[in-house]
């Protein structure tokens, strides 16, 4: 039970770490929060700080995810191995760092689903490509994956799979609220470079 507790703390921990803004600062001078819309996720930081930096935040967001999943493999511990990837996209949303105030969920929750599962995150993956390619609009791409996610964990026939899909997929689309307001009304930003 102890090894349990321990590696959920060491996963909220991995997932509240805030890597956009760590750059940001570092190599950039730039406190992402500052600037663009504030949050500390990835599509700010290829708004704010560029591609490498982007590419390099998206890397370490999934691995934030990823990680704790494949800890738990190792330990073969008695609990279900996705939980600690959820509960790292947890500590990215509401990372104890930066106030509770973090970003969505969306690498992280991907990085855990790609150590659980290669293809449903191949699947998913796809399916956000597409609608990005289609809309232009990185958080309605996020939130399509994120519904499908839900629709997959259902063929998956795992009920505590189905249980955290629901609550990784309600988070996301939770925190895009403000997104979806702003594609309604036709003011939020939509990328240039597909």
């Amino acid at each position: 039970m102890t090894d349990i507790i321990i590696l959920l703390i060491i996963s909220y921990l991995i997932g509240a770490i805030p890597f956009s803004l760590l750059i940001g600062k570092i190599f950039y001078k730039v406190d992402i929060r500052e600037h663009g819309s504030g949050n500390i996720g990835t599509t700010n930081t290829f708004r704010i700080l560029g591609k490498k930096a982007g590419i390099m935040v998206l890397v370490l967001d999934i691995l934030k995810g990823a990680i704790p999943v494949y800890i738990a493999m190792l330990m073969a511990v008695d609990m279900h191995i996705f939980i600690p990837g959820l509960v790292s996209a947890i500590g990215h949303v509401y990372p104890v760092f930066l106030k509770f105030r973090g970003g969505k969920a969306v690498a992280t929750g991907a990085g855990a689903v790609l150590a659980y599962n290669p293809i449903v995150f191949i699947i998913l993956l796809s399916a956000f490509l597409i609608t990005l390619k289609l809309s232009k609009y990185v958080s309605l791409s996020s939130i399509v994956a994120a519904l499908l996610f839900i629709g997959l964990s259902l063929m998956l026939q795992d009920p505590l799979v189905i249980a955290f899909a629901v609550i990784l997929g309600l988070v996301i689309i939770i925190r895009h609220i403000s997104n979806i307001k702003r594609i309604l009304n036709g003011t939020e930003s939509k990328i240039t470079f597909m």
